[in-house]
């Protein structure tokens, strides 16, 4: 709806310009960067911008770990707090949630999320050895290379979730936990154990067979504790992969009917055991972080209706279709608001935020229009 969308300059006017310009540069000296490429130099390595590196030693595992922090957008607002994203398995995973991130995000579909990706530190770290050893809750063979799940739970939150929030402005009731494969493991190890410690999970391809299904063994012995798992939970496997397992634990979960509990599962097409995570997080960044939709008296929503001026050249109109309200721009195209609450407002699928406000004796005076530039009063004038 170009009435609404046109409030702010979109940035990508703005990139499409740099873009021509670095286009012409590239023209320019195409015959100087031929002779420059062959020499000896090194090129610089490539870091994430906005993104911190941190160091910390457990405790309770004796071990090295390094923390990949991605602050939000908005950070610098003293006066805010944020929900806190772990990510497993940060060395191959960080990079990859916080881009999937930043597009939600765009799109308007997750709020401002301080993102830590959690992995091994000390020298020449052996990954897929750290991670077997960490991320599994028992040691079937009795080899000492796995089941060091218990403590790395404790690590986590005695350890590592206290020292995330004395050094950023973090909910101290909103985390989520997000892993794949191993990492989805010991996802829902840490939910049948710690259940209190995270309230959203996201998890890709866990292996479900580990130690003879014990992850079933798991949703029993909690199900006879209590039938209450207040958690958003989304799960997916690959088309590829042990499919009918995986449903299978899927029931084994719904069947307990858990109070609280939020469970979304997909199995993901044309995908093996890595490569669903790309659809899989993204998912279930979308679910997890799903904003309410909730039912406003039609007779509130008759006051919103009317027009809008965005600016003398550029008014929307507001009106009420069934249970929902609806903008039309001057092309005529319609644009759904869905409510948050009996004043605030979202549209899916783009970052943008209409918050309604009434003057002292309750009659509605316009609305504040937040995008993802910036902020803008429009009033009503009709």
């Amino acid at each position: 709806m170009n009435a609404l969308r046109n409030i702010f300059p979109h940035p990508m006017d703005r990139l499409t310009t740099t873009l021509i310009a670095v286009t012409l540069f590239v023209s320019s000296s195409q015959h100087g960067y031929a002779q420059d490429n062959n020499m000896s130099t090194t090129p610089p390595q490539v870091e994430i911008a906005g993104t911190q590196l941190l160091t910390m030693s457990s405790s309770i595992c004796h071990q090295d770990y390094v923390l990949s922090i991605n602050l939000p957008r908005g950070y610098s607002d003293t006066t805010k707090t944020f929900p806190v994203l772990y990510v497993l398995d940060g060395q191959w995973d960080f990079a990859f949630v916080q881009a999937l991130y930043g597009q939600q995000y765009y799109d308007g579909f997750v709020p401002g999320i301080v993102i830590v990706g959690i992995t091994w530190g000390g020298k020449n770290p052996d990954y897929d050895k750290r991670r077997a050893f960490d991320l599994t809750p028992t040691d079937p063979g009795k080899s000492g290379q796995y089941g060091n799940a218990p403590n790395f739970l404790a690590f986590i939150k005695q350890e590592l979730i206290p020292f995330i929030q004395s050094k950023y402005r973090v909910s101290n009731n909103d985390r989520t936990l997000v892993g794949s494969s191993f990492g989805g493991l010991f996802t829902l190890y840490a939910m049948f154990h710690e259940t209190a410690t995270f309230n959203r999970y996201i998890l890709t391809s866990p292996s479900l067979q580990w130690d003879n299904d014990i992850l079933s063994t798991y949703n029993k012995e909690y199900a006879q504790r209590t039938k209450e798992l207040r958690a958003r939970v989304v799960m997916g496997i690959g088309g590829y992969e042990n499919v009918p397992a995986f449903e299978a634990f899927v029931d084994k979960l719904k069947g307990e009917n858990y109070k609280g509990f939020e469970l979304e599962t997909r199995v993901l097409d044309g995908f093996g055991h890595s490569g669903g995570k790309a659809e899989g997080y993204s998912r279930g960044l979308q679910f997890v972080y799903a904003k309410p939709a909730v039912k406003v008296d039609p007779k509130v929503l008759d006051q919103y209706a009317g027009e809008y001026e965005v600016n003398p050249q550029m008014r929307f109109t507001v009106e009420r279709d069934g249970d929902r309200l609806v903008a039309i721009g001057p092309d005529d195209q319609k644009m759904t608001f869905y409510a948050e609450s009996d004043k605030d407002f979202y549209i899916k699928g783009t970052y943008l935020l209409v918050h309604f406000q009434k003057d002292e004796s309750g009659k509605v005076v316009g609305c504040q229009v937040e995008q993802y530039g910036g902020a803008s009063y429009v009033k009503k004038v009709k």
